[in-house]
């Protein structure tokens, strides 16, 4: 895994086909900015945000979300507050297609006070970011949510090496299921994942599918320190080489 280079973009930003754009941000700004932000949001979105008990958290949301409808509305070159989202039955957010030709795909994430937001074209993509927490049993929650094959593997690992493989695939996992809108409602175990030469990690199968687990580009990185993230993204057929990633610092 690689901590990637974030760059500020110029004004003029174009995403390519074949392209994927990571955004990262810092949720926790000034009370102006997040009053900037809400005026932007549509009223669903400032329900969702007071429904949370800590101010902090409903901060945290609003900038979110403000950020997310000022990176769509420069890729779709409309007023952000125009953004409108539809929902799959799992809860995952699109927009609504009237407003989206070229099939813009996104999906975010965030923990703690930072946020990830990834796009690309026609390919359905998601990415999962996770604080890398002391006080985690993590042998316990993936003895409970990992297959067999993925626990010998951390366990095959030195003990100092062992919860960063954990997160690693804990993130792989979550990233894939976000993509394919099924949340945590897909079994992370129906998802194997192995370590490469290059301590990335490779999707082995799909619900025993070698198949269709080959449709699909995966790359871990180290977005900030003390956190790990994962993006999918179903590659159609093309070749994950030929797939790239710019990392890009929302300022």
């Amino acid at each position: 895994m690689k901590c990637p280079n974030w760059v500020n973009p110029s004004e003029k930003l174009t995403l390519l086909k074949n392209e994927i754009h990571l955004w990262r941000a810092n949720l926790d700004l000034s009370s102006v900015i997040i009053n900037k932000f809400a005026s932007s949001l549509s009223a669903d979105e400032i329900t969702r945000a007071n429904r949370f008990r800590f101010e902090q958290h409903r901060d945290r949301f609003i900038v979110g979300r403000g950020i997310l409808r000022q990176l769509l509305a420069n890729y779709l070159q409309i007023k952000s507050d125009l953004i409108i989202f539809e929902y799959s039955d799992r809860g995952k957010p699109q927009i609504t297609s009237s407003l989206n030709q070229d099939n813009l795909q996104f999906n975010v994430s965030h923990s703690q006070d930072l946020a990830l937001y990834a796009f690309n074209y026609q390919r359905i993509i998601g990415v999962d970011l996770e604080y890398i927490k002391d006080n985690i049993d993590y042998k316990q929650l993936a003895k409970r949510f990992f297959n067999p094959q993925e626990f010998q593997l951390i366990n095959s690992y030195p003990a100092n090496q062992q919860k960063t493989i954990f997160f690693q695939l804990w993130t792989a996992k979550e990233a894939y299921l976000k993509a394919t809108g099924d949340g945590l409602a897909g079994s992370l175990d129906t998802i194997e994942f192995t370590l490469n030469n290059n301590n990335g990690l490779n999707l082995v199968t799909i619900k025993q599918d070698q198949a269709a687990a080959s449709c699909w580009f995966i790359n871990n990185f180290i977005p900030q320190d003390n956190f790990i993230a994962t993006t999918a993204v179903e590659n159609n057929g093309i070749i994950s080489d030929s797939i790239v990633t710019k990392f890009f610092e929302y300022r």
